[in-house]
């Protein structure tokens, strides 16, 4: 059950990679990574936002454009069943000049799956440190992370 709700958690990156994007930027995609924090598993993933074919792009009201990526977050329990859980998620996409996009992500749930979308534009060969905070009731628990993106 556990790996079933992961990968419906990510769902959505499975359907929007295509086996023709053989390129750098599938390179600096990592498979999708998590990171244990208090209580829960949290799985992320950035992406060229060009590997969203067009109506999945439509479906979930997301832009594509080679400048455009998509940060992906799934949050599960860290108890029996690794159940999706319900946060709020707020932070920053950061380059290294220091310059700060704030990330708006939105809800998406798809069965027993949930994940939050959030979009922003980046520059060729560009590198973003991600500053997250998740939050659900009284916990709070921030994700960092970097990843670098390359135009198409």
């Amino acid at each position: 059950m556990n790996k079933l709700i992961t990968w419906a958690a990510l769902s959505i990156a499975s359907l929007i990679f295509t086996a023709t994007h053989a390129k750098a930027e599938q390179a600096e995609v990592q498979g999708g990574q998590f990171q244990t924090l208090g209580d829960w598993q949290v799985h992320y993933l950035a992406f060229p936002s060009t590997f969203v074919q067009p109506n999945i792009a439509k479906n979930y009201g997301l832009k594509r454009s080679n400048r455009t990526a998509l940060v992906n977050i799934s949050v599960l329990a860290n108890s029996a069943g690794n159940p999706a859980q319900h946060v709020t998620i707020s932070g920053v996409a950061r380059n290294l000049l220091g310059n700060a996009q704030t990330l708006s992500f939105k809800e998406v749930t798809e069965g027993e799956a949930i994940y939050y979308l959030a979009q922003f534009d980046y520059y060729n060969e560009e590198l973003y440190r991600f500053e997250l905070v998740i939050r659900q009731n009284n916990q709070e628990q921030r994700l960092n992370f970097q990843q670098k993106f390359y135009v198409d």
